[in-house]
């Protein structure tokens, strides 16, 4: 007889309020996730402007490589101080859209103006914010 009324002491949940704690939690997701999402989007965001100054401190590295080997000059146009950099290191600064780890990025060039572009952070495409110009002085 004891083992009948030891089993009528112990009590569970309920049914009830088991679905009561199942409706919070799916309160708390709906209100969480959007958040996250945000978050996620603004971290992408700051990478992607990240990538750009490390691309533009490659290009500065490289302008002044390309005048300790010429004699202190600049090169002629932001074309020629491309190749130069991309010679250095291959895709320091692609001209065409290039992966590197997280990132796909590419730079183009007119007059002495290089313009890099960071179109897509761990393959989400970038829409804003994500393009940055070096000028070749």
């Amino acid at each position: 007889m004891r083992t009948l009324s030891r089993h009528r002491e112990q009590r569970g949940f309920t049914l009830v309020e088991i679905i009561a704690v199942l409706v919070l939690l799916g309160i708390l997701a709906a209100v969480v996730a959007p958040k996250y999402m945000d978050l996620t989007d603004t971290a992408r965001q700051k990478v992607a402007v990240g990538q750009l100054y490390e691309v533009k401190v490659r290009l500065k590295d490289g302008l002044q490589g390309y005048k300790l080997v010429n004699n202190g000059s600049l090169p002629p146009d932001a074309a020629t101080l491309l190749a130069y950099v991309n010679g250095q290191l291959p895709d320091a600064c692609p001209t065409t859209p290039t992966t590197e780890g997280d990132f796909e990025f590419s730079c183009s060039t007119s007059g002495m103006v290089i313009t890099i572009t960071v179109s897509k952070v761990q393959g989400v495409k970038i829409t804003s914010g994500n393009t940055d110009t070096y000028i070749v002085q």
